[in-house]
């Protein structure tokens, strides 16, 4: 199963690996699941783990990212012509169109259109 992770979602279950987004980001580094990106989303995870009052050193960092990059996979995504409130939040939806993804799953689905494959951490939880 192909899925997008929002950065919110990403960084929460790194964060803490026993709440909903963790088991979530553990799934996908058990390989239960497949995560889409494109460089867009990948200069976002970074970014953010990135910061330093998240207290994540380059050893925790660094092997997730490149576990991302060598076992996800690379959507080049087609532009879509929906005004979002908040346009950074478009590239998640464009590599999921463009890579077929069942889920998006983000934190905050308000901020994305009505759309059958956008969920909740806890939505996507159940429903697997």
């Amino acid at each position: 199963m192909n899925v997008v992770i929002d950065t919110n979602v990403f960084v929460s279950g790194l964060l803490n690996d026993e709440g909903i987004p963790g088991q979530i980001v553990n799934m996908v580094l058990a390989e239960r699941f497949t995560l889409l990106f494109d460089n867009r989303i990948m200069e976002e995870y970074e970014d953010v783990l990135n910061r330093k009052k998240l207290k994540l050193s380059r050893d925790d960092i660094d092997p997730v990212i490149d576990y991302i990059k060598n076992e996800g996979i690379y959507v080049l995504a087609e532009p879509i012509k929906i005004k979002f409130e908040d346009e950074d939040d478009k590239k998640f939806l464009e590599v999921a169109i463009s890579g077929n993804a069942e889920y998006l799953i983000t934190g905050n689905t308000r901020h994305f259109p009505v759309n059958d494959i956008i969920v909740t951490p806890r939505d996507f939880y159940e429903k697997i």
